[in-house]
């Protein structure tokens, strides 16, 4: 049997000693575009930042291709370094871009095959013109940031996951920060690496890129994983309660 890319096990975290995730569960084939859905607050997007420990889950288990993320089965934590070589297996696209604003287009894809791979200088910025291209971007490899348009840095960022070769890519609301009519364009590649085969799982609020993309949706609400299926089943025959009044205040 196949190991599947990610596997998350009764993940539990909790702010404040209020919690937010009660022991939700992931499980991420080779090729998979998995879409989180749910109401503001529901959890999606801490349980996004546990599949890589951006944060630390307070209990539960992530594995990346069978090995565990974060910690050892005897409760260990990884050192930082482990840790580090393991998030460098898993793209992580931000809402807000987090492109270095002294850098162009092309360092800012770069700077991670380089500085965390250890490749050559040359081949990092062949890498990042090819990652660039990939998502569009050619014509505007030499720009700041703050010369592109919010869906072209959106777009800069995908590359800069796309350049360090990850086995999946994590996307947390990445349209979420752009004009409407900027969307379109970040959805458009979102949705050619889907059709390319990348293992992606995303955290959205486009449900037509839920609809039209993912092999499966997640609905979550209040921490829990209420519901997950094809699209079809989610969006034209929801089981649960609770999902079919969300996806009815969407469509009201």
């Amino acid at each position: 049997m196949v190991k599947p890319v990610l596997q998350a096990t009764d993940v539990c975290k909790s702010f404040g000693g209020r919690q937010v995730l009660h022991d939700a569960a992931l499980t991420v084939a080779e090729g998979e575009t998995v879409v989180l859905i749910g109401p503001s607050g529901s959890g999606k997007t801490t349980f996004l930042r546990c599949l890589n420990w951006l944060e630390t889950p307070d209990s539960g288990r992530i594995r990346l291709r069978g090995d565990l993320i974060g910690r050892d089965v005897d409760g260990r934590e990884h050192s930082e370094a482990a840790l580090s070589r393991q998030r460098s297996r898993i793209g992580f696209v931000f809402q807000r871009f987090n492109l270095f604003a002294h850098q162009s287009a092309l360092d800012n894809v770069a700077m991670g095959p380089r500085r965390v791979l250890g490749i050559q200088a040359e081949e990092a910025r062949e890498r990042a013109r090819a990652e660039l291209a990939r998502v569009h971007m050619s014509q505007h490899i030499d720009k700041r940031p703050s010369q592109l348009s919010g869906g072209q840095q959106q777009r800069v960022a995908i590359a800069r996951a796309l350049a360090m070769r990850p086995e999946l890519i994590l996307f947390d609301e990445p349209t979420s920060a752009l004009d409407p009519e900027l969307v379109t364009e970040v959805v458009d590649v979102m949705r050619e690496l889907a059709v390319g085969g990348m293992t992606m799982v995303v955290v959205t609020h486009e449900m037509r890129f839920a609809r039209q993309t993912a092999d499966r949706v997640i609905f979550m609400d209040g921490g829990l994983v209420i519901e997950q299926g094809p699209p079809e089943q989610i969006f034209d025959a929801p089981q649960a309660e609770r999902t079919q009044r969300f996806l009815g205040h969407l469509h009201a």
